[in-house]
């Protein structure tokens, strides 16, 4: 079994009168890939500032290994690397030059520096453009040298808050490449993101606040028995179901959720095998079925059950 790498233990923040963060433990095992989710103010960047040493909890404690982090200088930090969610780049110098400057902030020079720049670089798929400074960016390539900067000093824990954000489809793909390659070396990270999509792909293990408290800690497959949905028909009619069709189907065998979206029904179902009855009923029942799919309940059908509502603004 894997060793813990950082532990949280009971993290307090408030402000004011409003506490952001409300007694929150996580653990995240070494090699291990963590989503951290959240509706907007449910208190993830909080979070992520205390786990960093940027922020002093109120009470409480986050350790990496057997060692505090604490604000302020300090050896424990340097172990982390951390990808903020706002681009910190120097725009008229190079990306290498941006790179050598980080290096030299951590302690790194000569050989092992240019070493170090070289290897994070082709990581994140940009030694083609070393010389160019990030002012000619794409949105995309600026993330993903950000990331390079987080990787240079080889830290044990990469913290990713929201690292794609505003980026195109194929940037995304991109960076969720360079991920994929740093999981495969055995590197844990924290990923925090609004797009479910993202965490359901790169994370074995999920952590969902609300209000600063923790509603959920667990893999996405113990996440998704918690469904009383495993998985979720939708049938797009020739006609809208009318109240007392959708009254029947609600008390059907396998049917656990309804909802009508104009002519279309989303049901909810207690395995893929209900969709061949439910179906079958819906034609006695005179519904002409133009169009139907099923898919597994996914991470978002989890999110919005445990959190009761769709991500805030």
């Amino acid at each position: 079994m894997s060793s813990v790498l950082l532990s949280v233990e009971n993290l307090v923040k408030s402000y004011g009168t409003r506490r952001a963060v409300d007694g929150v433990s996580f653990k995240v095992l070494a090699g291990q890939t963590v989503g951290l989710l959240g509706p907007n103010g449910a208190g993830k960047s909080t979070i992520v500032s205390m786990l960093c040493g940027l922020l002093r909890p109120d009470s409480g404690e986050v350790r990496l290994g057997e060692d505090p982090i604490c604000v302020g200088a300090s050896n424990v930090k340097r172990r982390i690397g951390l990808v903020p969610q706002d681009l910190a780049l120097y725009e008229d110098l190079s990306a290498r030059e941006n790179l050598r400057l980080f290096g030299a902030l951590y302690g790194l020079k000569g050989r092992h520096l240019d070493q170090r720049i070289g290897h994070v670089l082709g990581l994140v798929n940009l030694l083609d453009r070393a010389r160019d400074k990030p002012a000619t960016y794409s949105g995309g390539m600026k993330r993903r040298l950000n990331i390079a900067a987080a990787l240079l000093h080889d830290p044990e824990l990469l913290i990713l808050d929201e690292p794609t954000v505003g980026v195109d489809p194929q940037s995304r793909n991109a960076i969720f490449d360079t991920l994929e390659a740093l999981q495969a070396q055995g590197r844990a990270l924290i990923y925090t993101s609004h797009y479910m999509e993202e965490v359901e792909r790169l994370a074995d293990h999920i952590v969902i606040i609300d209000h600063g408290k923790v509603l959920a800690d667990d893999s996405p497959d113990a996440l998704h028995r918690r469904l009383a949905a495993k998985a979720v028909l939708r049938v797009e009619l020739a006609e809208p179901a009318g109240d007392g069709v959708c009254e029947t189907l609600r008390t059907h065998a396998g049917v656990t959720t309804l909802a009508r979206d104009g002519a279309a029904l989303d049901i909810g179902l207690l395995d893929n095998a209900d969709a061949i009855s439910v179906l079958g009923w819906l034609q006695q029942s005179g519904c002409q079925a133009l169009h139907f799919a099923t898919a597994r309940a996914s991470l978002e059908d989890i999110f919005l059950n445990l959190t009761g509502r769709t991500l805030r603004d």
